[in-house]
């Protein structure tokens, strides 16, 4: 049985005539570590694998995807319904070729893999006519957590931007989608679009030979999922709303744009999906814009709940507001929420950072990701920081003063930008 926790964190002390109160929020499930219980009741997945004719460049590149299918298949729990499929400028059924969902049994799970053995690449790329077979395919199992992953070595070349635009609207709040690029040739930004559309993860996978540990663990990782679409209720008092609503732990991913009012009687209460939860935690910094206070003023600027698919209240936090005089009380800076804006800016300094740098704008390129450098060192993020080192020289950390390397590997510069949005928790003081 999983159980939820939710926990706010904020400095509630305003300056008179602020208008803006910021939390963390912090969720935390727990006994959901083996999902639904060894059952695999509830849950489904597809696998979408790049088949395009690149895929045979280097000719290892399919038969990786092949053996990293396979792994994934064979993490899958018996009573999943799962599906595989072939992804070039159209979108195929590798298995089953029904056009359906199929219980793993021991005999699907063999014909899947004698199907999956079968694969040849050919043809172009047009992601979004995969994620509309997936989002076909998964409708046929409304009440179950689904899942998918979405493998590709290259650029969506056979499709309009508005028509995997249109595509990924459709998919919303339908399933969550990791995705992976293998090798150098795909775009970073075209697969983080996909997985933030679906509230998943984008990685490199920079040689062929890493594909089927990384199949394996994400699978595992959806196995362990036991409740599908939770959502974070926000209440605001009239004359106060959101800023903003962003994931900042384990990554950063904007939820803003994503709130829905579920009852329209209701408008000062919005909802903003999380996706599905195994046992883990997460942090999420709320921000809203109230009425400015004066002086002794006290409000309940927001009402944060944890609401599960049934519409059952999982766990519930308040947000205030208090307005002083006392500038030690009102400058006091809430140690959650100065690390986490510190890690949204840290994950933004570096994607403009190295937008600057491809389109040759070497000062706004410096600029940005020596603050990025800077933003590494005071929060502990050694991993990122190790990273930047490889796209840039850091002269001094502290003050962010760096030189951009020139003859940077594609593939240390797409790792940096991939991984721009994995956070670093709060160290414990």
């Amino acid at each position: 049985m999983t159980e939820f926790s939710l926990q706010t964190f904020q400095n509630e002390y305003l300056p008179e005539g602020s208008r803006e109160v910021n939390a963390i929020v912090t969720v935390t499930a727990t006994g959901a570590a083996d999902g639904s219980a060894g059952t695999g009741g509830g849950s489904s997945e597809i696998i979408m694998i790049d088949c395009s004719s690149s895929m045979n460049y280097p000719r290892d590149k399919i038969e990786a995807a092949k053996r990293a299918t396979l792994a994934a298949i064979d993490v899958l729990r018996d009573g999943v319904h799962f599906a595989v499929i072939s992804g070039t400028d159209l979108a195929e059924p590798v298995y089953p070729r029904s056009g359906q969902l199929v219980e793993l049994t021991p005999r699907t799970r063999a014909a899947a893999r004698a199907a999956v053995h079968q694969l040849v690449a050919r043809g172009g790329t047009a992601i979004g006519r995969w994620l509309a077979l997936a989002n076909q395919l998964f409708a046929a199992r409304p009440d179950d957590i689904r899942h998918g992953l979405l493998l590709t070595d290259g650029k969506n070349e056979h499709e309009q931007p508005h028509e995997l635009d249109a595509t990924l609207a459709a998919c919303h709040g339908v399933f969550t989608c990791d995705c992976r690029g293998v090798g150098t040739d795909w775009q970073v930004a075209e697969l983080r679009k996909i997985s933030t559309a679906l509230l998943g993860s984008v990685e490199i996978v920079a040689e062929p030979a890493g594909l089927e540990a990384d199949f394996r663990a994400i699978t595992t990782a959806a196995m362990s999922k036991a409740v599908g679409n939770v959502a974070l209720r926000i209440w605001t008092p009239k004359g106060a709303e959101p800023r903003f609503l962003k994931q900042v732990a384990p990554t950063v991913l904007d939820l803003t744009g994503r709130r829905t009012v579920p009852d329209p009687d209701k408008p000062l209460v919005g909802e903003y999906p999380t996706g599905s939860w195994g046992e883990e935690s997460r942090d999420y910094h709320l921000c809203v814009d109230v009425r400015p206070g004066q002086v002794g003023d006290e409000m309940l600027a927001a009402r944060v709940s944890l609401v599960g698919p049934d519409g059952t209240v999982l766990g519930q936090g308040l947000v205030r507001g208090v307005w002083t005089d006392d500038t030690a009380l009102s400058t006091r800076i809430n140690k959650e929420v100065a690390h986490y804006s510190g890690q949204a800016e840290l994950a933004d300094a570096i994607q403009q950072g190295l937008e600057a740098r491809r389109t040759g704008d070497v000062e706004t390129a410096t600029s940005k990701l020596g603050r990025a450098v800077q933003l590494a060192a005071q929060s502990g993020h050694g991993e990122t920081a190790r990273l930047l080192a490889k796209v840039v020289d850091v002269v001094d950390e502290r003050s962010g003063t760096v030189r951009l390397r020139s003859g940077v590997a594609a593939v240390d510069e797409m790792t940096l930008d991939t991984r721009s949005t994995r956070t670093a928790r709060v160290r414990e003081t």
